[in-house]
């Protein structure tokens, strides 16, 4: 009997220890993946923040940086995600008005005429947008210093 109890004793150790060191592994890997979802978080803002700013100094189009700009929120791996449409829509029009629009090799493909028809239609909506898509900007740039 004695024997039972102790063999009982020791697989209650040995199964106390083994579920302990899962714990810990769970821990560990936990915190590692919280690490990685930060510094995802911590690159996006900051690639975000780079853009908004040269969309404001003009150093990069209004159609790219809106484009690049959607495309990183929708990436940050925030829980639970913000309604970023809701909140940049003027962002977020030009986004949609100006998603059809080819680009790379496409764009390379197409005739002079299409490509000048493209821009002008781009420049265009840029314009109507413009004053709106730097006030959301600006504010962009101010709430990605607080995400985390």
């Amino acid at each position: 009997m004695e024997l039972i109890i102790a063999a009982g004793l020791i697989v209650i150790l040995a199964l106390g220890f083994y579920a302990g060191k899962l714990l810990y592994q769970l821990k560990t890997q936990t915190e590692r993946q919280n690490s990685a979802r930060q510094t995802r978080i911590d690159n996006i803002t900051e690639s975000i923040r780079t853009i908004a700013l040269a969309m404001e100094q003009q150093q990069c189009n209004l159609s790219e940086g809106v484009i690049r700009i959607c495309n990183l929120l929708d990436a940050l791996p925030l829980t639970p995600q913000p309604d970023y449409p809701a909140e940049y829509p003027a962002l977020h029009t030009l986004h949609m008005k100006i998603q059809h629009f080819d680009t790379h090799e496409a764009r390379n493909a197409l005739s002079k005429t299409e490509r000048r028809k493209q821009d002008k239609e781009r420049e265009q909506l840029e314009s109507e947008h413009e004053s709106l898509i730097l006030t959301e900007v600006e504010q962009l740039k101010s709430l990605m210093v607080t995400v985390k």
